[in-house]
């Protein structure tokens, strides 16, 4: 899997005849940082999107996600969770080894796209209000414990009734 990807000068300049006969470089429109981004985790993290094939590929996606977490860290609060975990995360060395750097790999795009998130949001407070803690989500078994006993406690409540 070979990414097709364009040097800086295709993307966000724009090359245009100057009147004394050279050719002038002149800015073209930028790319919302955010969509980049997104674009980018898609190419790991999408449902459909298959594994990197060679070590180049990986380093390469690893570039452009260290990128993209330069650009939104530029646009977030210094210190925010998402922004601190994602910089440490770019901070770390690629892993040697096929499973070792595609875990990295994952990691750093899940990394980012939390950071995406916070960006998007645009407000610089923390997630949560109450004690800076999250709230889980309830695991499978959790929930099947809680129908269970729900079932159970309406079994015996119907067993219990009269009959008549």
């Amino acid at each position: 899997m070979r990414l097709p990807l364009l040097s800086r000068r295709d993307v966000g300049q724009r090359v245009a005849p100057s009147r004394q006969g050279g050719v002038v470089v002149e800015p073209g429109p930028q790319r919302d940082h955010v969509v980049a981004a997104s674009e980018t985790v898609e190419l790991v993290l999408g449902e459909h999107s298959p594994l990197p094939e060679s070590a180049a590929d990986v380093v390469d996606l690893v570039r452009l996600l260290r990128g993209h977490v330069a650009q939104l860290g530029a646009r977030t609060a210094p210190g925010i969770p998402e922004l601190m975990r994602a910089q440490r995360l770019c901070s770390d060395s690629l892993p040697e080894g096929y499973v070792p750097s595609r875990v990295y790999l994952v990691s750093l795009a899940k990394a980012t796209r939390e950071l995406m998130a916070h960006v998007e949001r645009g407000s610089p407070a923390p997630i949560s209000v109450n004690g800076g803690q999250r709230h889980r989500m309830p695991t499978v078994n959790v929930l099947r414990g809680t129908v269970l006993a729900l079932a159970l406690a309406c079994l015996v409540l119907a067993a219990s009734l009269p009959w008549t």
